[in-house]
């Protein structure tokens, strides 16, 4: 072992702490407000590429190779040092974003958000790492507010400035939602500049291999089980391609539990780390929450911007309450936590809030009244809150501070791992229900006097001919509905009559989503009532790596002498 940089050997101070976590803040900020302002603009992004039905493309290839390379960020940086290869995410997420702005439709959009992944993959995880390393556990939650400002901050400017850039036509003569990437560019440079000058740790190097082939396999197994999950609507379930894709990402998903048997502690995600009660447990319920997480995050602006009729600007300012529910979930936990050492009530309360609030939202329909559904969504920020630290920590905290890299990133990339599922499994339910929704919905709502009456204003003269266009080709009503796959703008503008039965559609097949969820929390909740308690450490892993390694050294000196 050698070291590659030199620090002091006590503990850092309050004020060496908050320094570097103006570094470690600005990393997350950029990945943070991004996240926000996609997810408030996508219908508008995916409305002008012609291609609402394949929104899903743009997230899940964001979250694909995010969720392949956080291991091997994990990995890296316990080797060689974090700061390196936080610097390099950093500045392959800002690359991503510039190519996200040429984007001239979705499939092309998907692989340059991909890239943006392999960037956005390192900043989380390698930011918490770094917390990890720095904080102790028992002392964590006093710097917990310094991030829960960075992710209030972004909830807030996200969602107006997305919605502010996907609304306006032209910016400096580049249209307005394309600057929903390009305003990574000068974030991402102040973050490069911030990192480089706060971020200082003393690192010893550890001679280990790169498991480069379970990584490759990893990518192998993952790509086509999100493949299929994504295009199995159009594909079939069963058919040859499907059926191609299972077989694919089965056989590399043992190829890869394999290599990772034979690596052993060189493994890019060591098996013996999973045999830990804790890490197991944590990592499961991580991958279920996950997915109800995600499942649930990408439907919501769903539903307030083709439901509820909101702006991606309001509809962003509407999940607010989610946010509150988040970082008042957060707050609290951490608090507790770190006054009282134990952690394991809050996963099992979160958990069981996200099943019950998913399950409520099963309920909701396209006339429920806003403030009922903004309730649901506090309830459902707090599930969240109880789960994002805790189980960070819990994992954090029951690994050698040797390990706190690769801890760190099987807490994010399990996560991940249930979050693309999530998105692909759940929005592709969306999609597949939405036309036979809108036909059922079509068939109840049209006999009424007031649909009749709407169909015969002058004023609704083109949807009427449209509407009559396809039931004469003998499609019936779904063939009515089929466009709004395609672009679901022209709900904006049509008369609310006539609007009744594809908002009633949507949310039908929305109610179905959430119900999936619930049920998937189910078993979250059956998994982390497993989850043990263990006695939190006062001492930081970096400081208990610099006295290993300070003794170490002096060993090798006595032996020399």
């Amino acid at each position: 072992m050698t070291a590659t940089t030199s620090a002091p050997d006590q503990p850092l101070t309050h004020r060496q702490i908050v320094t570097i976590l103006v570094g470690l803040m600005s990393g997350m900020f950029l990945a943070a407000l991004d996240q926000t302002i996609v997810a408030t603009s996508i219908r508008t992004i995916a409305d002008d590429l012609k291609g609402l039905e394949h929104q899903a493309w743009a997230t899940t290839a964001y979250l694909i190779t995010a969720t392949i390379v956080t291991p091997l960020y994990g990995k890296l940086s316990d080797i060689y040092g974090r700061k390196k290869f936080f610097i390099t995410a950093i500045s392959i997420f800002i690359a991503g974003s510039i190519l996200c702005t040429f984007s001239t439709s979705m499939l092309q959009l998907a692989a340059f958000r991909a890239i943006q992944g392999l960037g956005a993959g390192g900043l989380f995880s390698l930011a918490l790492a770094i917390v990890g390393d720095i904080v102790p556990p028992r002392e964590r939650a006093k710097y917990q507010g310094y991030f829960l400002a960075v992710f209030g901050t972004s909830s807030v400017l996200g969602p107006v400035v997305g919605g502010f850039l996907a609304g306006t036509d032209s910016i400096l003569g580049i249209t307005g939602w394309r600057w929903v990437f390009l305003v990574n560019v000068p974030i991402g440079i102040a973050a490069l500049v911030l990192v480089s000058k706060t971020l200082h740790l003393r690192h010893t190097r550890l001679n280990h291999r790169i498991d480069w082939t379970g990584a490759a396999l990893l990518s192998v197994s993952l790509i086509p089980l999100l493949l299929v999950a994504e295009q199995g609507r159009e594909w079939g379930w069963t058919s040859g391609n499907a059926i191609a894709c299972y077989a694919i990402g089965v056989l590399a998903a043992a190829a890869f539990f394999w290599q990772e048997a034979r690596m052993g502690e060189e493994a890019i995600l060591p098996l013996a780390m999973f045999r830990n009660r804790t890490v197991g447990v944590a990592s499961g319920a991580s991958v279920l929450i996950g997915i109800a997480m995600f499942g649930g995050l990408a439907s919501l602006p769903l539903y307030l911007q083709i439901v509820k009729g909101a702006s991606p600007t309001e509809a962003g300012l509407l999940l607010l309450p989610m946010t509150l529910g988040i970082m008042s979930g957060s707050i609290v936990s951490g608090q507790i936590i770190s006054r009282t050492g134990r952690y394991r009530i809050f996963p099992v309360i979160g958990v069981a809030l996200l099943m019950v609030s998913l399950f409520v939202f099963h309920y909701i329909h396209f006339d429920t009244p806003l403030w009922q559904t903004m309730i649901v969504m506090v309830f459902f920020g707090l599930g969240l809150g109880f789960n994002f630290q805790p189980l960070t920590l819990a994992v954090q905290n029951a690994v050698p501070p040797q390990q706190i890299g690769v801890a760190t990133s099987t807490a994010t990339f399990t996560r991940q791992i249930g979050g693309t599922i999530g998105t692909a499994v759940f929005l592709s339910i969306l999609f597949s229900l939405v036309p036979d929704k809108i036909a059922g919905a079509m068939k109840a709502v049209a006999p009424t006097p007031e649909f009749q009456q709407a169909l015969r204003d002058p004023a609704n003269a083109a949807f009427a001919k449209q509407l009559a266009e396809s039931q004469a080709g003998g499609a019936g009503s779904a063939a009515a509905s089929s466009g709004v796959l395609q672009d679901s703008s022209f709900l904006t503008n049509l008369d609310e009559r006539l609007a009744k039965p594809f908002l009633m559609g949507f949310s039908e097949a929305m109610d179905h989503v959430f119900l999936v969820g619930a049920a998937v929390m189910v078993l979250g909740f059956i998994v982390m009532w497993f989850l043990p308690e263990v006695e939190l450490r006062k001492g930081s892993a970096y400081q208990e790596r610099n006295d290993s390694a300070d003794a170490d050294a002096a060993a090798a000196d006595a032996t020399t002498a």
